[in-house]
Parts: structure tokens; sequence; C-alpha cells
């Protein structure tokens, strides 16, 4: 594993009020497909996302191995985040009151879930998201929304917890998040029934996790998977050298791949499935997005990680592999972009 500036600015965050730690063993190929089949026959509308082979006329990407690109950004609410909200909400109460934190993609897709079954809920959002998001989880979907530093988001959310009696519903330490985003891994396999390099962006870890146990799971053993985090948000990155779930106070443009901690049941599942965490800066992440829009595909900053990392060379021993990539979203406005090199 590549070397990093110091951590010791990492911290362990407290635990929320009424979330039981999950367990690892409670992720296994039996529970990820009977919550394949949730998701795909979830109301929700959750779509088989398109993958597409690069193509050097297309993508000048100048890279040496075949790349196939996971759309993710094509996928009802713009993101993978709906695939592990469809399978969370089919297993809670649709009486309770829910709360969750997030940058945007989750609290869009927790949004969509909550408006289609008529739950109240809240979201908590970091005061580095764009502005855009919180008002679109606003006035679309009726969702109430509070903006608190990242450092804060923990406590905001315990707040809600014990002073409004609403049950949390996190957006990447929970298992049946996981198993719905492990939908994704089952669909790379079904176009690439072996891929020698799986290359996912990491933020709390849940899409990552979800991946990497659906295709190791699936008999895939020798398929590497590689996370991707942006070098000043990087808590899987830390958590990996620490040997144990840390958080710290990250920012990045990447806002999606900037939580206030590691979760602990994908930092456990990724230690065990996931290869190596590397990290790529703010500015090759601005790269890959103007290179994606350029071919006609509109992916925000945390979409874009994983691709930041393969075509800066952050992947090794990919000459001749087959790789996939997934690009996990693609809300970005059309204020956002003119932050982007042409």
């Amino acid at each position: 594993m590549a070397s990093h500036s110091s951590i010791s600015d990492t911290r362990v965050c407290p635990p929320v009020s009424n979330m039981e730690e999950p367990a690892a063993d409670s992720i296994t190929l039996e529970v990820l497909t009977e919550a394949r089949e949730t998701v795909t026959c979830s109301p929700l509308g959750v779509i088989n996302t398109p993958m597409i082979p690069w193509c050097q006329t297309t993508l000048p990407l100048h890279v040496p191995c075949n790349i196939y690109l996971k759309l993710e950004n094509m996928q009802r609410t713009g993101s993978f985040k709906i695939r592990g909200v469809a399978n969370q909400f089919s297993r809670r109460s649709k009486g309770d009151h829910f709360v969750t934190m997030s940058a945007g993609n989750y609290g869009k897709s927790f949004g969509y879930a909550s408006k289609h079954f008529g739950i109240k809920g809240k979201v908590v959002m970091p005061d580095t998201a764009p502005v855009s998001r919180s008002l679109l989880i606003q006035q679309t979907f009726g969702i109430e929304v509070e903006r608190v530093p990242t450092s804060c988001l923990l406590n905001a959310v315990n707040r809600c917890v014990r002073e409004d009696n609403m049950t949390f519903m996190h957006s990447y330490n929970d298992p049946d998040l996981i198993a719905g985003h492990a939908s994704l891994g089952f669909e790379i396999l079904e176009v690439v029934p072996n891929p020698e390099v799986v290359v996912v962006s990491c933020g709390g870890g849940g899409l990552l996790a979800g991946v990497a146990a659906a295709i190791k799971l699936s008999g895939c053993e020798k398929t590497r998977i590689y996370g991707v985090e942006p070098e000043e948000a990087c808590t899987m990155y830390r958590s990996f050298i620490e040997k144990r779930p840390v958080g710290m106070d990250s920012k990045s443009i990447a806002a999606g791949l900037a939580p206030p901690s590691a979760g602990a049941l994908p930092y456990v599942l990724c230690q065990k499935y996931v290869e190596e965490i590397v990290l790529v800066t703010d500015e090759e992440i601005k790269s890959a997005v103007s290179t994606l829009y350029k071919a006609g595909l509109v992916v925000e900053p945390s979409g874009c990680a994983a691709l930041a990392a393969l075509v800066n060379g952050k992947i090794p021993d990919v000459t001749g592999k087959n790789v996939v990539v997934v690009l996990s979203g693609g809300n970005i406005g059309k204020d956002e972009l003119t932050k982007f090199p042409d």
C-alpha cells in the first residue's frame, strides 16, 4: 500500500443511539442473492444499468487494458444509492419516522423512497455539499434537511434519535444497504463473467463492500478489487492502516466520498474482499469529470474517482486485462460543471 501523510488526526466516531453493530457473517451469497431479487422487483424502479466497453475513438484514455464502464450515473435518482435504499425500505417498518445522513445521493434516493411510500424523513447533510442538492431533496420530495459541519453529522443524527424518537437509517454501515448494493456486482458478472480487475469509488464503503462481496462470493476469487478515495477524504485507506474503522475531518470536491468515518461493516468486508485502497487527488478527479463530459457522459466527481485512479496509473498490473470501472453517479448541475477544465 502506498504511503500517505500522518494519520494522527484520525478518530473513532461514536455509535448512533439505536444502531446495533452489524455482523460481517450476515453477508452471505444467499442473502445477497435474495437482496438482488428484492432490488430487481422493487416498486422504486431500480434498473439494470448499461455496461459499455471503452472505445478509443470516444474516450481517448490511453490506458493499456480493456475497460468496461458500468454506468450507474444512468440509474434511477442518478446514482447507485437507490439499490441499497430499495432493500432497506423493504425490510423496515413503514410507520417509522426515519433520519439519515448524506452528502446528497443517498439523501436523494432516501427522499424518493420516502415520498413513494408516504413516509416522513429527515436528511442531515454536511455543509460542504452543494446547496442545490439540499434544495432538490426538500422541494422535490418534501424531506426536511439540516446542514451541519461534517464532524457534527453523527451528533446531529444522535440528537434526532434521542429527542425526536426517529429511527436511523444508515447511508453506508448497514447490512441491508450493502446487500442491495451487491446487485451491481451481480450485474457486472453477467456481462464480464470473470473480470480480472474491478475498480470502485469508496466513501463510507457500502458500495465497495457490496460489489466486492458479490463478486468474490460468486466464485471469482482471483478478481482483484480496488477501492478509490480522495487524498483528503481517505477514511477507509486510513482504517486499513490502523486496522480498525476510523474517521477524519474529510474535505474533497467529491463530497459523496467524504463521510465522517469508514463504516464498521464495510471495513470488515473490504478487509476480506478488497485488494487495496488507492488515493487520487481532486485535480485528477476534475480531469476525469471533464474527460467523460467531452465524451457525452455526465458523471459527478464522486462517480469519477475510480476512473481517475485507472487513467493516472494508480491501479497496478492492468496491461492486457479486462478492467471494470464503476461510474457511480451523475448528480451534477450546470453550475458545478463550470468549475471543471474545458
